[in-house]
């Protein structure tokens, strides 16, 4: 048996409760981690809630959790190897993406997970798996980010963001971070070379206009943000916040190829995609001190519906994490 989270129900950050459960055995081509650390980010609260509904049509049940166990950034211990794993052994420290972190032990499939940069706490690599992929997907490779380019990040002081700040810098870009009072001083020291507090300043009043912008904050008008791109620029979307209960804010990012059709701007929406090989870039990246997980706070694993409440309010000067 182990503790877990388990949700029976969709709803908010109440109906997660401590459970004892049966504990995971590995099946073919996965690893049975011993759970050091959990990252909490935005899909928690969205599997959590069932919403937008397009969450539940994209298979994690239509009227309750297909999977009652929330999380899904890991980092700890192989405990056992199921048949087909030639990548790890027991005792080797890990972290990536799973379904159902929030407990003592969870099963990961072996091409999902990658080794844990050695000098990381396990709080730190928890952090990493899908945010810092993501951003890296989305500075790399949606943005192709070059160096000299002027890079506006929305968002600089979240999860993404705050990996984003660090990997555009990484790759030789001029860096703005947009982000609220509270974040200011994080987003400063991740490197950014300027820093808009858009509770106080108008983003586009100083009439500056840039070679890329990384949306993290997904509320913005893409009107708005069309203006603040040079001619040929582009436009990444991450995810999407706000909008209906039926897509959410996903529908900036499903109408912005649309828009690229009829403009000389760029307009992208990113589906990330969980694969070992950027686990390990980023890894690399963070072993060789390029980038570093910026986490806020760390909750014990009983007050994991603190952590989500806490993510979903908007308070995280980067990223929040469980430990276990």
């Amino acid at each position: 048996m182990m503790k877990a989270i388990v949700q029976d129900v969709y709803g908010s950050a109440d109906v997660l409760e401590l459970r004892d459960i049966a504990r995971p055995e590995p099946a073919d081509g996965e690893v049975l981690i011993r759970v050091r650390a959990a990252g909490v980010d935005q899909g928690v609260w969205h599997l959590m809630t069932g919403l937008p509904y397009l969450v539940r049509l994209f298979g994690y049940g239509l009227k309750k959790p297909k999977v009652p166990v929330r999380g899904r950034e890991v980092a700890g211990v192989v405990g056992a190897v199921g048949p087909g794993v030639a990548r790890f052994s027991p005792g080797d420290e890990v972290f990536g993406t799973c379904e159902g972190s929030f407990a003592e032990y969870v099963c990961a499939k072996d091409d999902k997970v990658a080794r844990k940069p050695s000098h990381l706490t396990f709080e730190e690599a928890a952090a990493s798996p899908i945010s810092g992929v993501t951003a890296l997907q989305a500075v790399r490779d949606a943005g192709q980010v070059t160096v000299g380019q002027k890079v506006l990040i929305l968002g600089a002081g979240g999860g993404v963001g705050s990996f984003a700040v660090q990997l555009a810098k990484a790759f030789g870009a001029e860096v703005t971070g947009v982000c609220s009072t509270g974040k200011v001083e994080l987003v400063r020291s991740l490197g950014a070379d300027a820093v808009v507090d858009y509770t106080k300043t108008y983003i586009a009043g100083a009439g500056k206009v840039y070679d890329l912008i990384l949306d993290a904050a997904g509320n913005r008008p893409l009107s708005f943000l069309r203006r603040l791109l040079v001619r040929k620029g582009t436009l990444v979307i991450i995810g999407g916040e706000g909008g209906s209960k039926l897509t959410g804010g996903f529908e900036r990012s499903l109408v912005a190829p649309l828009i690229s059709l009829f403009s000389g701007r760029k307009f992208k929406g990113l589906v990330a995609k969980e694969t070992h090989l950027d686990l390990e870039a980023l890894a690399s990246l963070m072993e060789a001190g390029s980038v570093k997980p910026a986490v806020d706070k760390a909750f014990p694993l009983a007050e994991a519906p603190a952590a989500v409440r806490y993510l979903h309010e908007g308070r995280a000067r980067g990223k929040v994490v469980l430990s276990i």
